[in-house]
């Protein structure tokens, strides 16, 4: 039972005393001044409340002190040039690689790329080639980005655990003892607490990609942070797109290929009463903390044109029963009816993801297409895995279509 219920039940308790003691006046002024404490009080947390759904998740990381270091210090260019065998100045990269081993629980088979550098939250910016960012002659700070979808999962609230060397194995209670009622010189009946466990285990994401000897020897900082950009923006998309689904080859069991998830059969609903009874669904099973909506932009779409009786826009937060939503290209479409699409509503901080060592970059200068032009090849690879804590934290809604309606029809 959260605080907030707690405080309401004794505000409720409290106005009926008032009630009852309506012709005692100083009786019900001290009455209705607790009343009016516990009102504060109830306020406040739902303010709290309000903030936590929006709060991102937090990355859960050793020292504090290195990660400073780490993140101000760390050149990922100069890692992979000097990986490379180019003469730069890599001391401090070539450093802090027995730490970062250490974090891994394994030697790299490359260079380790601390996750510190990489801001893989946040809309980056990217390029397909290092060639044209020399910045005697071009504008890299000015470099257009390609259009892509933005990570979601981590801004949503997902609680992220880093660091990690073995699987991971974290207990879950999963029924508690009965209470009952006994009379006199009766015995109370047995009944056991029960217990399973959730488990992640690595699984590895990664890309190969095309480097310039130009743009490794640049020292420009625009250079430096397209190279983080595009390693991260790559990877944590592909995160991202298993956290939400997932369950593809080698990939990790995501929260849609989760059979203990709840659901809701839209199809012969409209959104506004389908997102009711998912929000319905979340409060029957206990679930207060962090909720949202994700879903993708062709629901976004007709949540925008749904109009009122007189013709006026009746407004997304409306359709959508006033609950946070967030809309990304990166929710699929259902699996078994690609005209359907796809709502998910939950606790994101319910949502695990677990990320084992740092990131992984192998530089190769002697692959054969890179070396016949001077160039490097580098495949970076991340090791992740994700985990629900509680299934039923999270309903999917299926079977709305680009067709159906935002609200229900007119009486």
């Amino acid at each position: 039972m959260s605080k907030k219920f707690e405080l309401m039940e004794q505000r409720s308790a409290l106005l009926k005393k008032a009630r009852e003691a309506a012709d005692d006046t100083e009786a019900f002024k001290t009455i209705m001044a607790e009343a009016d404490t516990l009102e504060q009080r109830i306020n406040n947390l739902a303010r709290l409340e309000d903030a936590e759904r929006t709060e991102p998740g937090t990355p859960i990381h050793g020292d504090a002190k290195l990660s400073n270091e780490i993140r101000s210090k760390f050149s990922l260019v100069r890692a992979i040039a000097a990986q490379s065998g180019l003469a730069v100045d890599a001391g401090f990269e070539r450093e802090v690689q027995a730490e970062l081993a250490k974090r891994a629980g394994r030697p790299p088979k490359g260079i380790l790329i601390p996750t510190e550098i990489f801001e893989i939250e946040k809309r980056v910016l990217t390029t397909s080639g290092g060639s044209d960012l020399i910045a005697t002659e071009h504008r890299p700070d000015l470099f257009i980005s390609a259009l892509s979808a933005n990570t979601v999962v981590r801004s949503l609230g997902a609680t992220v655990l880093t660091g990690l060397i073995g699987n991971l194995s974290i207990p879950r209670e999963t029924d508690s003892p009965a209470v009952g009622w006994v009379a006199e010189n009766a015995a109370l009946t047995p009944d056991d607490a029960a217990f399973d466990d959730v488990t992640l285990s690595p699984h590895h994401v990664g890309t190969i990609a095309e480097y310039s000897r130009d743009m490794l020897l640049q020292s420009s900082p625009a250079v430096e942070q397209l190279l983080r950009n595009m390693m991260a923006r790559n990877i944590a998309k592909a995160i991202d797109v298993a956290a939400i689904q997932g369950g593809g080859a080698n990939e990790p069991s995501g929260i849609l290929d989760n059979n203990d998830i709840q659901t809701v059969d839209g199809s012969a609903l409209d959104i506004f009463t389908a997102v009711a009874d998912a929000v319905s669904k979340a409060d029957i099973a206990n679930v207060t903390a962090s909720r949202a909506l994700l879903t993708d932009n062709v629901i976004k779409k007709i949540a925008s044109l749904a109009l009122d009786g007189q013709g006026r826009p009746i407004g997304i937060a409306n359709v959508f029963s006033n609950e946070r939503v967030v809309f990304s290209n990166l929710v699929p479409t259902d699996a078994n009816s690609p005209a359907n699409r796809s709502l998910i509503y939950g606790d994101w901080t319910e949502l695990l993801l677990g990320i084992w060592s740092e990131l992984d970059v192998l530089v190769n200068p002697y692959e054969s297409t890179a070396y016949s032009k001077g160039n490097i090849s580098v495949r970076a690879m991340a090791t992740v895995d994700v985990a629900l804590r509680h299934p039923e934290a999270f309903v999917s809604i299926q079977g709305i279509t680009a067709s159906s309606d935002a609200m229900p029809a007119s009486p």
